[in-house]
């Protein structure tokens, strides 16, 4: 369970402070990891997924056999706060895109776990999914193991090819 819990690390942003963090997807695990709001490593991560999400999106829409899992991350804001969430399932529609938000807000108060929300691609800052039991993407995370103890990262490391 706890790599099912890893795999769906959620990158939040606050911009109260300056400070961001991430959030475990489990309600029952919820570990936050602090960032810089213009943290260097996390601003690459999210441009690499950004640059390569048609080619996610491609794949999301006839999953090549040995694939699943599919996720998008969006930011989602409340003011001034902002916080990034999994959505899975999600799919397109004529505006954007429709999915069902995978993690319990920490900072935002205008959205609940398990809510379908609208979203566009200007909302997107990561994908992912898995490949032959592999996570492919999910840039985010694979900062976030920099951040965490080495037993921890260790841990949550497994799946990923970081």
């Amino acid at each position: 369970m706890k790599l099912a819990v890893r795999a769906t690390i959620s990158l939040m942003l606050a911009f109260a402070p300056g400070l961001a963090g991430a959030q475990a997807t489990d309600p029952d695990d919820d570990k936050t990891i602090a960032f810089a709001r213009d943290d260097p490593e996390m601003a690459l991560a999210i441009a690499k997924a950004r640059a390569s999400l048609d080619g996610f999106l491609a794949l999301a829409e006839a999953p090549p056999a040995g694939t699943d899992r599919f996720k998008l991350k969006v930011e989602i804001r409340d003011g001034e706060i902002r916080e990034h969430f999994w959505v899975i399932p999600f799919r397109r529609t004529e505006t954007g895109f429709v999915g069902i938000l995978a993690n319990e807000p920490e900072a935002v108060r205008n959205v609940v776990f398990g809510q379908n929300i609208e979203f566009t691609r200007d909302d997107i800052s990561d994908w992912g999914y898995r490949r032959d039991g592999r996570q492919v993407g999910s840039f985010t995370v694979c900062v976030m193991f920099g951040r965490m103890s080495k037993e921890e990262a260790d841990v949550s490391r497994q799946g990923y090819d970081c």
